[in-house]
C-alpha cells in the first residue's frame, strides 16, 4: 500500500489505507451496515465510523471525512478493552477533535480522491 491512497474493494466489500498516523500499519475496515459505511458524494469522500487502530502500538484515532483526517482522543485503556469484549461504549466522549496527535497530511486525501476518480 502506498500513503495517502484509499484502496476500495467493492468485490470484498473493504476498505484499505496505511495508518494516517505515519507508522506504516495497514488498515483494512469491513463496509456493510453494522460495520463501516463509505461516502462518496462526487468529490470527497467520509468513512465512518472513527478509524481506532486499537490493536496498533500507535493507538490512533481518526475520522476520514470530506477528504480530511480529523484527529480524535485516544481512548482508555479499559474503554478499549470493553470494546474488543462487545461491550456497548458509550460515544459521546469520541467527538472532541483533539489536536495534538500526528499532523495533518493535506495532500493525503487530496491524492486520494484523485485516485478513487481515478485520475
Amino acid at each position: 500500500m502506498v500513503d495517502g491512497i484509499l484502496y476500495v474493494s467493492v468485490e470484498f466489500a473493504t476498505v484499505g489505507h496505511k495508518c494516517c498516523c505515519g507508522c506504516g500499519n495497514e488498515v483494512f475496515t469491513r463496509l456493510s451496515p453494522k460495520d463501516w459505511q463509505l461516502t462518496y458524494d462526487g468529490r470527497s469522500i467520509s468513512l465512518n465510523p472513527s478509524i481506532g487502530n486499537w490493536n496498533f502500538p500507535c493507538q490512533s484515532h481518526y475520522w476520514i471525512k470530506n477528504n480530511r483526517v480529523v484527529w480524535d482522543r485516544k481512548w482508555s485503556k479499559a474503554k478499549i478493552d470493553a470494546l474488543k469484549r462487545g461491550e456497548a461504549i458509550d460515544g459521546t466522549d469520541t467527538t472532541r477533535v483533539d489536536d495534538t496527535g500526528p499532523p495533518r497530511r493535506k495532500r493525503l486525501w487530496k491524492r486520494l480522491t484523485k485516485r478513487f476518480k481515478g485520475n
